[in-house]
């Protein structure tokens, strides 16, 4: 997704480059000592950028992640493939699927109908992300798979390929494809992985509820995606750098999920 405006549906992997994180609010820094050594700091009007030395059972945490979101999405994939059809089940229960390539799954909001086409840009990390809101937050999920709550646009955005872009900005964001966090976005996560081996799945769960609220208090349409996807990173950022945020369930914006 171009954070800069570009269509939310072009979404594409980066590979080696490591975009600073957005609007990043100062905050304190006493969380450093939860297991932090701070190297040094480098602070720009538009950025901050931290190096921070990491404890082993630190780094095998963020690698296990790391070593998620490099696998792409493989359609031959015995894996890959039963958790899509997964993935449908938890959508429309009771409602055979045809085939992973159906037109049936624009009813999901992927752009045509083989969906594999669309997880270029998250890959396999960003069906899990979708199949773990699915099993994990069912009443959110379908809430927002249906849009049931507010008063929608006639121009929706499109649920399954939006929860694609949802992947690829929280990576970004939490610059997790670095070796080591380099912003107090990144390190402040970290902390809260290492308190829940499955913190990032939650917080795409948060995000993906936090969007759809914005999206219905700016009243917006499909093409005002990139505008609400960027108000709901900044919301993200100032919540993850709250004093009182020791788990990820204690982020503000976590009470908006519903079971």
């Amino acid at each position: 997704m171009d954070q800069n405006g570009g269509s939310f549906l072009a979404v594409r992997r980066l590979s080696g480059h490591h975009p600073s994180t957005a609007d990043v609010v100062s905050g304190s820094t006493a969380w450093i000592g939860r297991g932090f050594s701070c190297v040094c700091v480098q602070r720009r009007e538009s950025d901050a950028r931290i190096s921070f030395d990491l404890t082993p059972v630190q780094e095998e945490c963020l690698q296990r992640l790391q070593n998620r979101i490099e696998v792409p999405y493989d359609s031959q994939n015995r894996e890959h493939q039963e958790a899509l059809k997964a993935l449908w089940h938890a959508s429309f229960p009771g409602t055979e699927l045809l085939g992973l390539v159906s037109d049936q799954w624009k009813e999901m909001g992927w752009q045509g109908k083989d969906p594999s086409t669309d997880f270029r840009g998250g890959g396999f990390i960003s069906l899990e992300n979708l199949l773990y809101f699915a099993r994990n937050y069912p009443k959110s999920f379908e809430e927002l798979l249906c849009k049931q709550n507010g008063d929608r646009a006639l121009w929706e955005y499109p649920f399954a390929v939006a929860g694609v872009n949802i992947t690829f900005m929280l990576i970004q964001m939490l610059d997790l494809q670095a070796a080591k966090p380099r912003s107090l976005i990144g390190a402040v996560f970290l902390n809260l992985l290492i308190e829940n081996d499955r913190a990032f799945d939650i917080l795409y769960c948060i995000t993906f509820r936090l969007m759809d609220q914005k999206w219905l208090e700016m009243h917006a349409t499909y093409m005002d995606f990139n505008t609400v996807i960027k108000s709901t990173r900044r919301q993200l950022e100032r919540e993850l750098l709250l004093e009182d945020i020791q788990q990820i369930e204690d982020m503000p914006s976590y009470s908006f999920l519903a079971r």
